[in-house]
């Protein structure tokens, strides 16, 4: 215990690395997901926090607090990447579109799950020219683009009525397999990390909390969303009462980004602004007092749930917290590392108190409304 006596509890390992393998299993393009919202509720239900779920089933799990209000929210989405038939083709092969952003090049030769009305069917992703003993140099000339991708389905079909006679109609759902690899030295290589490797950290975190018997100042509200990945996120789950929400999702380790594979990075600001300051500086305080390694970034070319819910307009504070994540929306790469800071960090900011107290009022007088920094910088010389 430090001395401002929130606990930087143990984070079971094996507990995270296991629920994300269980994750990762479930196949949940969006769109698709009522399979992986039931096992997250028969793990709520084993790990005793009570939950609700909406309409379309985005999930929100409950830890109480001394106080109601102002509560607090953590967001991870269950929702993965994915494809959709488009046509039947006469050659008996499926044209596809995906299922949020991502780029043909990861698709090509991705082996998946087609979801018809009848059942399922395997199936591997495409490019037309995808044999050099036919096409010869033209394999590697032909653009990457999703109109140069069909599904090889593993069934007898080899005309429409074969297709439409196996029950494959447009608007299929098609799952991308994860291929996950977990290697002793912690790095975890796999489809879909984004963003069940948040899912399985909000877990974690939960879990540490519950099995420490932490108190919490105010209520903790658990947030898994199901269409982050077009766009919606958790725009629908939220509740006016929620103050502060901090989102758990991947950051990009590439050329140009401050991200890395280790500690956790912080979010200052995404496609659509700035995060909020004083939430922001908060979660870089408590990593500062318990010591978790970590790092800022800004990302140009990223929106998260967070964006979702201000765009549907919650006035709430948001953050993003990540993991460092390589070659995201595509075969991507984590390490456990990542996933304990993240963990650590979300157990102790559950414990904290809330960054502005005045937010348990929504419209009101001036009161407490905080300052941000403006005087000039003082240096101290070595």
């Amino acid at each position: 215990m430090t001395r401002t006596g929130i606990v930087r509890p143990v984070i079971d390992m094996d507990y995270l690395t296991g629920l994300l393998r269980r994750l990762l299993e479930i196949p949940s393009p969006t769109g698709y997901t009522d399979q992986i919202v039931h096992f997250c509720g028969d793990e709520l239900h084993r790990l005793g926090i009570p939950f609700e779920l909406t309409r379309r089933g985005a999930i929100r799990a409950d830890l109480a607090g001394r106080q109601y209000s102002p509560d607090r929210a953590m967001v991870a989405h269950l929702d993965t990447l994915g494809a959709q038939v488009k046509m039947l083709k006469a050659n008996g092969r499926l044209e596809v579109v995906p299922i949020g952003t991502w780029s043909a090049r990861f698709a090509e030769g991705a082996r998946c799950t087609v979801f018809t009305d009848k059942g399922s069917y395997r199936g591997t992703i495409l490019p037309l020219k995808a044999s050099g003993h036919t096409f010869n140099e033209e394999i590697d000339t032909q653009p990457v683009a999703w109109t140069n991708l069909e599904i090889r389905v593993d069934a007898r079909c080899e005309t429409l009525a074969e297709l439409q006679f196996h029950g494959f109609n447009v608007g299929d759902f098609v799952a991308i397999d994860p291929q996950a690899e977990f290697d002793a030295s912690g790095f975890i290589n796999s489809r879909h990390l984004d963003d069940k490797a948040g899912v399985a950290v909000i877990f974690a975190a939960a879990k540490a909390v519950l099995d420490a018997k932490l108190p919490l100042p105010v209520d903790c509200h658990l947030l898994l969303t199901i269409s982050e990945e077009v766009g919606s996120g958790a725009s629908s789950v939220l509740h006016k009462d929620v103050a502060e929400m901090v989102t758990i999702d991947n950051g990009t380790t590439a050329m140009g980004q401050n991200s890395r594979e280790f500690g956790v990075t912080v979010a200052m600001a995404d496609s659509t602004g700035p995060f909020d300051y004083h939430l922001t500086h908060k979660l870089l305080s408590l990593c500062q007092q318990h010591n978790i390694e970590h790092q800022r970034d800004v990302f140009r070319y990223y929106r998260c749930d967070s964006a979702a819910a201000i765009e549907a307009g919650n006035d709430i504070r948001t953050a993003l917290v990540c993991f460092g994540i390589d070659s995201s929306h595509g075969y991507e790469r984590i390490h456990a590392d990542s996933l304990r800071s993240l963990a650590e960090l979300i157990a102790l900011y559950m414990q904290s108190d809330v960054a502005i107290p005045r937010d348990r009022v929504g419209m009101g007088p001036m009161g407490a409304f905080p300052w941000q920094p403006t005087a000039p910088a003082k240096v101290t010389e070595e």
